[in-house]
């Protein structure tokens, strides 16, 4: 359509929402499916925190708030920055966006020029790429190997960097992968970036929380203080907190940045919901007992899953440190025949039929930058993980 502006040619729908989106029609049209793919707890938001946003309803909470969130949200997230992350930041440096997608896009837009390239380590989060290429910017794929644990190689990222690289885009525990970075790794990381001055790091720490056995969670700022001025450390209550319909993210970072980024949303979506931004201040001030018991599920879950997994013929999944994905690789199976009679060439092809034969939904990996592989989410009931793996393993047992 000539109305529509041509930018639009250069990004891609999300895969994971395209997976959802279809599971829950064929669900709605009366097949027994299993959905795979949304990237969401199944818990429940705590009880507290739905408490403290009921309050701030009848409190009468429902106005405008300043457009990059309330004093005492960001209180609040200035005190879980020192209290978990061993980072001093001030009002003046911290935002609140809806959702952390809006604060890493508020961020990209207030920085990139035409031609500015931004470093994503690949598997990656599908709306990185799209993220860079709307606001102007040139995203550089660096592909990591099943072998590494799908971990960027300091040597790798080194050769990424050009005189036009503004940021690196840093997830750990990753999604898709789960794959999480030790405090060593990413000190063989900060090495190569305090080499090169002009290159910030967006970190995206989201799945801080959900890691599992004796893995430690660190963030590069924390790792590296010589770095703290040229990064911005974002996170949100989405999936710790089981809130993901509040739609809250937040950052820390320089304050020049920041300014930045609330001009920005201060035209486009001003204010998050006032009503969630009160149930976030509860979230990180109060009890925070139920994240180690929501982890310790979904390490069981993760160890079931993997185990499975790795009993399906021409499948290969390792076992992650953290988030609630595992990103199997389905390589030994491209070239075979489903039942259908479809030839596999693909992972796309992969994830299409098993949709069609057992009604069990998962994402290609393509669209995350590596394939063959596809993303399973373990953020669902046992029961329901454990029927999907017998599908998936009768599914590639009829492979011929």
């Amino acid at each position: 359509m000539a109305f529509l502006a041509d930018h639009l040619k250069r990004i891609k729908p999300s895969a994971t929402i395209a997976v959802t989106d279809k599971a829950r029609a064929l669900k709605a049209a009366g097949r027994d499916i299993i959905g795979l793919g949304a990237g969401e707890p199944d818990f429940d938001t705590p009880d507290n925190i739905k408490e403290a946003a009921i309050k701030a309803i009848r409190d009468g909470k429902t106005k405008y708030t300043a457009v990059d969130g309330i004093p005492e949200l960001k209180a609040a997230i200035a005190s879980k920055f020192k209290r978990e992350n061993e980072l001093d930041y001030k009002s003046s440096q911290i935002s609140v966006g809806t959702g952390g997608k809006q604060v890493l896009f508020n961020a990209l837009m207030a920085t990139l020029n035409p031609g500015d390239e931004v470093i994503i380590p690949a598997p990656y989060w599908v709306s990185y790429p799209d993220m860079v290429l709307l606001a102007g910017g040139e995203p550089v794929e660096v592909v990591t190997t099943f072998e590494s644990g799908f971990k960027m190689k300091p040597e790798a990222l080194e050769r990424a960097i050009t005189p036009k690289t503004k940021w690196l885009i840093f997830n750990s525990p990753s999604n898709p992968t789960g794959a999480g970075y030790s405090r060593a790794e990413i000190k063989a990381l900060t090495e190569v970036l305090l080499k090169h001055p002009h290159v910030w790091v967006m970190t995206d720490d989201m799945y801080e929380h959900l890691v599992y056995d004796d893995f430690v969670f660190t963030t590069p700022a924390q790792v590296e203080p010589k770095l703290y001025e040229r990064t911005l450390t974002v996170n949100g209550v989405s999936k710790s907190y089981c809130m993901t319909g509040w739609r809250i993210g937040y950052a820390g970072g320089p304050e020049p940045l920041i300014k930045a980024m609330a001009v920005i949303q201060s035209q486009s979506t001003s204010n998050p919901s006032s009503i969630s931004q009160w149930a976030s201040v509860e979230a990180l001030n109060g009890p925070q007992d139920f994240i180690p018991r929501n982890a310790k599920a979904f390490k069981e879950r993760r160890d079931l899953v993997v185990s499975m997994l790795n009993q399906a013929k021409g499948i290969r999944c390792p076992k992650p440190e953290g988030a609630f994905y595992v990103y199997p690789s389905c390589a030994e199976t491209m070239g075979k025949t489903a039942p259908s009679g479809k030839k596999l060439g693909s992972d796309e092809d992969f994830v299409t039929e098993l949709l069609e034969a057992e009604g069990v939904a998962v994402v290609q990996g393509t669209p995350f930058g590596l394939g063959p592989a596809f993303r399973i989410s373990y953020a669902t009931k046992t029961e329901d993980l454990e029927e999907a793996c017998r599908r998936i393993q009768r599914f590639c047992g009829n492979l011929m």
